[in-house]
């Protein structure tokens, strides 16, 4: 009996020692050069996301959209960005939303799985995650400053 519930508490703690611990990927006010995080980090359960993306909900539910998170940003104090992360079922949901929404001024990128630029956005998925940072405006910084705050997201994942 004392061996059955020894293996039982080994078992449940290699079970609580592998649980994914929660994803923070935005960085920090400063951690990327020049961007300035400002305001809180709000997050929207599927069920919800018609409250953030009223008219396009149910394309990323159909691609098993589990929550989004969005947070907003400043570049050197002018350029104002979001930068928004849907946290998929899976990869294949990433996937399945970044390639639907390619037009043909779309650049590749080298970035996590597979990375898509335009003049005021940045859109990758990595595993189960896709991200879509856009700026409000264009200056002639805004591709390398999107890319770089894409980078800094990137690397928390």
């Amino acid at each position: 009996m004392f061996a059955v519930v020894a293996v039982a508490l080994v078992v449940i703690a290699m079970g609580a020692g592998c649980r994914k611990k929660a994803v923070n990927p935005f960085p920090a006010s400063g951690a990327v050069a020049g961007w300035e995080k400002t305001g809180e980090t709000r997050t929207f359960a599927a069920k919800d996301l018609w409250q953030y993306i009223d008219g396009d909900a149910e394309r990323y539910i159909a691609a098993g959209v589990v929550t989004t998170s969005t947070s907003d940003y400043k570049y050197q104090g002018k350029l104002e960005a979001a930068v928004d992360v849907h946290t998929m079922r899976d990869a294949d949901g990433a996937r399945k939303i970044l390639e639907t929404g390619l037009t043909r001024d779309a650049k590749t990128i080298q970035l996590g799985d597979e990375c898509v630029q335009y003049t005021q956005s940045v859109i990758f998925r990595k595993g189960p995650y896709l991200v879509r940072i856009v700026a409000y405006e264009s200056t002639p910084d805004t591709p390398q400053a999107l890319l770089a705050l894409a980078q800094g997201v990137e690397a928390n994942l």
